[in-house]
């Protein structure tokens, strides 16, 4: 990700930080440590800050395999020896599951490692030095948790040959799908996650397990003729973005050869007594993979177990960091398998009869013993003053105890932290000037542009010469022009300057080059060093993702399904049917839904209609209460219910407009285009939008630049970036000089959104100011003064904002955030507000109260659907509560640096809880927070444990409120039968909102009855554990309730009958109306029922199954051709089409060319044009007498039906006399489309779609 240099884009730039590297590598203590290469043993101490230079210079002699104690250590080395040797370093990643639970890990996880194993060993296949031509095959450096390290792999994995895809390479097309399965990828038919592939005539959409996005790869025959990315939100290909090949690495570690097969049909009649593994070995011996199979490795190897030193080249010298720590580690690993093992439940483990042994973890001496046996180098690395190296030593040092003498010391200052306090990085701008000014040389490491800008800036501002090395700042605002970069990545810092570099890295540090003459000090600083924000390296790589198109949502149809017909009512779904219409000649071929209706005779079977494809548009999906009765084709009931529905609405209609035409009527404020600074401040986001928040801030900027009031809801997952949208919203406020009002719930989030939005702007003059419980008297009346006079920007506060007397200067936003969590009186007076400043609220369960108001589109609805990347479905277990299942559960997340919540309801026994916990798990730190108890103590826990300095949060359903800690990842909920939906999923949502895969569990004591609401409750909420599963609870929470609660008792009768997705677009259909009587428009008071257009030619005009074979895509491209409104969107339609599925062929064409014939039919209002014997007719037509003059010129043989208002014509032929032949497929609709357009007076329209539609 490091930008090249704009002035040598051919030549493969250095890693960012090759030269810092150099510079510091002759530092006569890091020259110290090069001399020990090769010794056996050699211990070290020195800060943080200094592993990765000591690494990276050992590096340049030898292989290294550093051994780090957590997965985030390990991250972060890797991350920064990256950027000081470029590709030749790889992060070995541990399992994130434990070796014997029913869960196999990420497909992320394992292709690589495997891709680790496959460098490792092409790199031993030839001379490692002659590869030198092809920097990627040749790996110096590896970097592994302990756990990573600990857990023995197959020996023969680095074996596997991945599959490479370039253009113009030729490989056998009928082979690639089964090497593809045998790799564990899975064959669906939309590719949607890591691990997936799909086919699709001559093209393959495959997301390879290890890449950021999917690719698109087109073949022709056997050969590559295209390698594309492509976004999984839409399906479509992103433009400029070729990467011409592809590697695609395995996603498993067991593949399911031949081999493993008849291994595991043996084992499965061995242990046919257990009936759990017998069934799991007998689908893996069918090449079924199953959840957790890798916990069977040590049972169905094809080779033995081995350790990673032992697949490291020759001459690998190991280093651990932080001894104790990685030796602590390895006693944890070992005893928590050993008690998941006991607690034997049978979500996380397999029972005890199980041939597991040997997958269990080794111990950090075996280790060592292996690296021995070997004969290679074995050194430790050592906090400053800290002699832990003897843990990790097992080696009999002649006489035991290491002298101070042999341990090499690094003590090399680290980099001064002012960590965002405004005096102390004054005075290190003043260190830093003392220093360029005296010929010393500076370093600065910015992890992304934007913050490379911002410091550019502050050195000039400073007077201090800088240089930005490497950094694409093309772009950037006030930094005038740059002169062009008379160093590269590869050149040593100079002198009398400031080097900005752009690179990830944590821990600065001063090399004094003492008693060296040659060469002048060197600080090296950091982002973190300097401002103490942490940005994640994953998140500093930025794609801004392809202006969405239409979002790829496959209408699956289960046969039974209800679904909502305009016309008829509701119906059920049996099946999609292709029926042949006319014979001989005329015959063409049409797909149907068939859907199914009460029966006309009592007892008789049901009734059946066939919809066309092109009327899909009529169809929805029924949600409303239970069971509701089929409608009764033709009859009158659809009819009634509809006409009373439409009553009801209308009265909700009114008192919805009333509020709107105040608001149009209101002046708003119309806020200015995005500043410069506002782009800035957006760019150093350190993750990558997804595609729905990108969408979501773009149409709250739109609605803010309007000069209506704005009033949008943004409903989102919980944890799916809607924070970010907010503070973009008030940072465009706060440019136009307004001041902004941020709402929360709880005390807690005010405090956690006040540290969100300072540290998103400090580089920007705002003022950000919170009022809440935790603010002092004497605060709160500065801090509401300063709101009266202006002096503050953006509030942060509970509904202490809401009270009276509390004047504003200029309030231009209010940011409403869980809005669900307001009661009715907050709700009235920030309806108040309404009227005349911008309100955007957020919410993250759509429950019913949200939706009421957005359904009739008088607020604005976003919905954030995308998950952010690499986020894994929480894992849910629901039971019983036992003592070893919350150790063991405890246990596991201590495993891997995790925090845990623990919900216990009751404050008078929340105490007596923790201190239970405390007894089942002494190692961890734990600690109580409930409402009751004061300010300051509710704050400093909760910030302890922000801080991770407590391992476990016992606590009340406070969390629920958006508390959000990304390394909180299990949640245990005590009594989890008396939660309601709502806030079962809010807590949920509280854990895995880190790439770690979360756990939840929801426990109810030993013994109890559930209810049945209950019962229904835990049962939904285990279900959709999927990611974005909000929506899906609210609906069951619909259902649960019935839709009563939603808009009021009297509302859900209706709700009921016709189905909530037709009820909202009658809301919509009143508002609309009421609305244009608000803008004083002229309404048609006519009950207008949206028309069935009945098109029936003899055309060819369906979707063919070769081309699209999936029936839920079919559907997709069906429904989509039904919906599109303008001949703009057919056309989009079919690029879609065509960049999905390949060309399109004439039975294609001729659908898109039937919906532009729907759509000059809707114009002209004509609902019917079909094909009967030699005569098309057309209905209803109303002819005056000179159109009916016309109609005799036109066509002399035509007839015209005064009474039924049908147009009988004539069908065409070409030809004359007996030769003649009847007009087909695109010739016929063209002549249909002119017919209609001659009648009514209109240009001509072209129905193939050649040129865009005039008139």
């Amino acid at each position: 990700m490091s930008s090249k240099t704009p002035d040598s884009p051919s030549l493969k730039t250095a890693p960012a930080l090759s030269g810092l590297l150099k510079a510091v590598s002759q530092d006569s203590k890091l020259r110290g440590v090069v001399a020990h290469i090769g010794d056996k043993t050699l211990h070290m101490q020195g800060p943080e800050g200094v592993w990765p230079f000591a690494v990276g210079a050992v590096a340049s002699q030898a292989p290294v395999l550093v051994v780090t104690a957590t997965g985030r250590q390990a991250q972060d080395l890797a991350e920064m020896l990256k950027a000081m040797v470029g590709d030749s370093v790889e992060l070995f990643p541990a399992w994130e599951t434990l070796p014997h639970e029913r869960l196999s890990p990420g497909v992320e996880t394992v292709a690589t490692r495997m891709r680790v194993l496959r460098r490792l060993r092409t790199g031993l296949g030839g001379d490692a030095k002659s590869g030198r031509t092809q920097p990627p095959s040749e790996l110096k450096i590896v970097v592994a948790s302990a756990r990573a390290v600990l857990q023995p792999v197959q020996q023969n994995l680095g074996n596997i040959e991945p599959i490479r895809l370039a253009e113009g390479q030729e490989i056998t097309f009928d082979e690639l799908p089964e090497r593809l399965v045998e790799l564990g990828y899975t064959h669906v038919d939309v590719v949607a996650k890591r691990g997936h592939f799909a086919i699709r005539g001559g093209i393959v959409d495959i997301f390879p397990a290890s890449e950021e996005l999917p690719v698109r790869v087109d073949f022709w025959g056997d050969e590559v003729s295209e390698v594309r990315a492509f976004s999984v939100g839409d399906q479509r290909t992103i433009p400029n973005l070729e990467p011409g090949t592809v590697t695609v690495y395995p996603c498993r570690e067991l593949l399911l050869t031949d081999e493993v097969r008849e291994k595991a049909a043996a084992l499965a009649q061995e242990h046919a007594g257990n009936a759990e593994l017998a069934e799991l070995f007998d689908k893996i011996s069918q090449k079924i993979a199953v959840q957790g199979m890798e916990a069977l490795i040590p049972a169905l190897r094809t080779s033995e177990l081995v350790t990673l030193p032992e697949l490291m080249p020759e001459g690998t010298h190991t280093i651990v960091t932080t001894p104790a720590a990685v030796k602590r580690r390895a006693v944890d690993l070992a005893e928590t398998g050993k008690q998941f093992m006991e607690a034997g439940w049978e979500v996380a483990a397999m029972g005890g009869s199980m041939p597991l042994d040997g997958v269990a973890y080794l111990s950090l001496a075996g280790l060592q013993q292996v690296q021995v046996k070997l004969g290679r180098p074995w050194w430790t690395m050592s906090p400053v003053g800290v002699a832990d190296y003897g843990e990790a030593d097992s080696t009999d040092n002649a006489g035991g105890a290491v002298l101070d003498d042999d341990v090499l010391t690094l003590d090399y200052a680290p980099a001064p932290t002012p960590r965002g306090d405004m005096e102390a990085i004054g005075a290190v701008m003043s260190d830093i000037r003392n220093r360029v000014e005296s010929g010393g040389r500076v370093a600065f490491a910015a992890p992304t542009p934007a913050v490379a800008a911002r410091m550019v800036r502050r050195f000039k501002e400073a007077g201090i010469a800088v240089e930005p090395i490497g950094v694409d700042l093309t772009g950037s605002r006030g930094l005038g022009r740059l002169p062009k970069p008379k160093h590269t990545t590869a050149d040593e810092p100079a002198p009398h300057q400031v080097s900005i570099y752009h690179a990830v890295c944590h821990q600065g540090l001063d090399f004094p080059f003492a008693g060296d003459d040659k060469h002048s000090s060197l600080l090296f600083l950091t982002e973190t060093d300097l401002t103490g924000n942490r940005v994640d390296a994953k998140a500093t790589g930025k794609r801004k993702p392809a202006k969405k198109r239409n979002r790829v949502d496959p209408l699956a149809l289960e046969p039974g399904d209800l679904v909502v017909h305009d016309s008829h009512g509701i119906g059920k779904f049996v099946r999609m049917e292709e029926r042949t219409i006319g014979k001989g000649a005329d015959a063409s071929r049409r797909e149907y839904l068939v859907l199914e209706y009460a029966p006309s005779k009592r007892g008789g079977p049901g009734d059946q209609l066939y919809v066309p494809m092109d009327q899909l548009d009529m169809l929805s999906r029924y949600v409303g209460g239970e069971k509701p009765a089929l409608s009764k084709m033709g009859g009158a009931d659809w009819k009634n219910t509809k006409r009373k529905a439409r009553g009801a609405v209308r009265q909700i209609a009114g008192e919805l407009v009333q509020l709107y035409a105040t608001r149009q009527a209101a002046p708003g404020y119309a806020f200015g285009a995005d500043t410069p600074w506002q782009r800035e401040m957006e760019e150093a986001f350190p993750y990558t939008e997804t595609e729905d928040q990108f969408n979501a801030i773009e149409a709250v900027k739109a609605d803010m630049e309007k000069p209506v009031p704005m009033d949008r809801v943004i409903v989102g997952d919980v944890g799916y970036g809607k924070t970010e949208v907010a503070v973009r919203a008030a940072f465009k406020a706060v440019q136009s000089g307004k001041q902004v009002a941020v709402l929360v719930p709880t005390t807690l989030l005010a405090q956690q959104h006040f540290n969100t939005f300072t540290e998103r702007m400090q580089d920007f003059p705002t003022t950000i100011r919170e009022l809440s419980r935790f603010t002092s008297p004497a605060e709160s009346r500065e801090v509401i003064k300063a709101m009266a006079n202006g002096d503050v920007d953006v509030v942060i506060g509970t509904h202490r904002l809401l009270q009276t007397g509390i004047q504003w200067k200029n309030l231009g936003l209010v940011i409403v955030d869980e809005e669900q969590r307001f009661g009715v009186e907050h709700k009235e007076h920030i309806k108040s507000l309404r009227t005349h400043v911008d309100v955007l609220t957020m919410s993250a369960t759509p429950i019913p109260r949200t939706l009421e108001m957005s359904m009739a589109g008088i607020r604005e609805m976003s919905t954030i659907l995308t998950p952010p990347q690499d986020r894994h479905p929480v894992l849910t277990y629901v039971g019983q509560q036992e003592d070893k299942h919350v150790a063991a559960a405890i246990r596991r997340e201590l495993l891997r640096d995790g925090q845990v919540f623990y919900v216990h309801n009751r404050v008078k026994t929340i105490e007596r809880a923790a201190a239970d916990l405390r007894r089942l798990v002494p190692e961890a730190r734990v600690v109580v927070a409930h409402g009751q108890m004061s300010e300051e103590q509710l704050e400093t826990t909760v910030k302890g444990f922000w801080d991770r300095e407590f391992d476990v949060l016992v606590c009340t359903t406070i969390v629920e409120t958006g508390l959000d800690i990304a390394n909180a990842n299990t949640l245990i909920v005590e009594n989890a039968h008396h939660m309601g939906l709502s806030q079962l999923h809010q807590l949920r949502g509280r854990v895995g909102r880190s790439h770690e895969r979360g756990y939840a569990y929801f426990l109810y004591p030993p013994g109890e009855v559930l209810t049945e609401t209950s019962y229904d409750r835990l049962t939904t909420i285990a279900q959709n554990n999927d990611l974005g599963a909000g929506m899906a609870v609210a609906m069951k929470d619909l259902e649960m309730r019935g839709a009563g609660n939603v808009l009021g008792a009297e509302q859900s009768g209706h709700i009921a009958g016709v189905g909530f997705d037709l009820y909202v677009r009658l809301v919509g259909e009143a508002v609309e109306a009421f609305r244009a009587m608000a803008d004083g428009k002229v309404v048609d008071g006519t009950e207008e029922e949206k028309k069935e257009i009945r098109i029936d030619l003899p055309v060819d005009a369906h979707i063919p199954v070769e081309y699209v074979a999936s029936e839920r895509l079919r559907l997709e491209a069906y429904r989509k051709f039904a919906a599109a409104e303008d001949v703009a969107e057919i056309a989009k339609v079919l690029e879609e089409l065509r960049d999905r599925y390949g060309q399109p062929g004439s039975e294609i064409h001729m659908l898109a060319a039937l919906s532009r014939l729907r759509l000059l039919c809707r114009d002209l209002k004509v609902t019917e044009v079909v094909a009967v014997g030699s005569k098309i007719s057309f209905s209803p037509i109303q002819l005056e007498d000179s159109g009916q003059v016309r109609l005799k010129r036109l066509f002399p043989a035509a007839n015209y039906r005064a009474t039924t208002k049908v147009v009988l014509v004539p069908a065409p032929k070409k030809g004359a006399g007996m030769r003649a032949v009847p007009l087909r497929e695109m010739e016929l609709v063209q002549w249909v489309a002119d017919a209609l357009t001659q009648l009514a007076g209109l240009p001509s329209r072209d129905m193939s779609g050649a040129e865009p539609a005039s008139g």
